[in-house]
């Protein structure tokens, strides 16, 4: 192998695949990423073997070839070097890294001995833009699990229903859900939220499609210079629409900017309740008011105007209702509840998009 690539390409690419490379699994190979040629360009490729990026670069190939080298090293000093034009040169299994002032050499490994997670050959193929992709996966993943023992909630669940594409997650505390865009297809899959965030992290801003291509067992994402392919989570989805209501006696309009600043202010009193805060809608003073007490620190109350159908009270945890605030992007939002041990939804305040459920606490 033999080729010349430019400092800025290879860093961005290595910056890429380099995350998911495995120091601490049981194949000390897997800490490696693959450099292989592909016509006139370069691909940079590693896995965890539930996830895989590859990236792909532009380069002037003079010799054909392939070699794995530790990530972290091979990340670390190229990201070290000048702009410029950096040659690779293959002797056996040692990586010759040139510049005009750098001559470095890398221990490599056989790329054979690299695991290869297997292609799909049949399955379906759909397109998105990346924009409208990117902000549905913002709004969601906030609502994924990180609990282990119950798998099927640590995923992405993607899917048509009516003609249109959804995606949603849930905690089972809380739950987030985007009505994306038509789509007649019918796609019924659960994507790793771990993996989302890598996707989010690797498309960064470009304003193209994503191309999705899916079996029953894999995913494949490709989107620019970068693919990304990771393994489906298997098992059904709980019924989640069943949990979000219908109507509501009680809905409040307001600001979000204010609601947050009250949320905030309240939330520094309610570290001692585990984040327990008491939403209180007046509609005669025309107003949300959130309250919290710390036997040993104090209490707060702190309110907001806010238009007001009825009066009602609701508690909840106060981390769950900034991260869903920061997921809403109107500058109105509406807070809406039944009684004080029914769902709570906030969404904005026009659209109908995006909605997302927190399950009250007991006050």
């Amino acid at each position: 192998m033999k080729l010349q690539v430019t400092q800025e390409n290879l860093n961005k690419a290595l910056s890429s695949v380099a995350r998911i490379a495995n120091t601490r699994g049981t194949l000390p190979i897997l800490a490696n990423v693959v450099l292989r040629t592909v016509g006139t360009r370069l691909t940079i490729a590693a896995t965890n073997l539930d996830i895989a990026i590859t990236h792909y670069i532009g380069s002037k190939v003079s010799e054909e070839g392939s070699i794995t080298v530790p990530a972290r090293l091979m990340q670390d000093f190229v990201g070290s070097l000048p702009s410029g034009v950096i040659e690779l040169k293959l002797d056996d299994y040692k990586l010759h890294i040139t510049t005009d002032q750098y001559n470095s050499v890398i221990n490599g490994v056989s790329a054979e001995e690299f695991p290869v997670m297997p292609a799909i050959t049949e399955g379906k193929t759909w397109t998105i833009p990346v924009k409208v992709f990117k902000k549905g996966l913002q709004q969601v993943l906030v609502a994924a699990s990180n609990d282990e023992a119950r798998p099927v909630l640590t995923g992405l669940y993607i899917h048509t229903s009516g003609g249109k594409l959804y995606i949603a997650s849930t905690d089972s505390y809380r739950l987030a859900e985007k009505e994306i865009m038509p789509l007649e297809e019918d796609i019924n899959i659960l994507v790793p939220a771990s993996s989302m965030q890598e996707l989010l992290r690797v498309i960064g801003d470009q304003d193209t499609d994503i191309e999705i291509i899916h079996d029953d067992q894999q995913v494949l994402f490709k989107v620019g210079e970068v693919e990304l392919m990771t393994r489906l989570i298997d098992g059904n989805y709980p019924d989640y629409k069943k949990l979000i209501p219908n109507t509501f006696a009680v809905t409040a309009t307001l600001k979000r900017a204010d609601f947050v600043n009250i949320t905030k202010v309240s939330s520094l009193f309610a570290k001692e309740s585990a984040g327990s805060v008491t939403i209180h809608v007046d509609p005669e003073a025309k107003s949300v008011s959130i309250r919290s007490v710390a036997s040993q620190l104090g209490e707060n109350t702190a309110q907001a105007d806010a238009e007001v159908t009825a009066e009602g009270s609701i508690t909840l945890n106060s981390r769950y209702l900034l991260d869903a605030l920061g997921t809403l992007n109107s500058e109105t939002v509406m807070l809406c509840f039944n009684g004080k041990l029914e769902p709570c939804v906030l969404k904005e305040a026009k659209s109908t998009d995006y909605i997302h459920v927190i399950m009250p606490l007991k006050s």
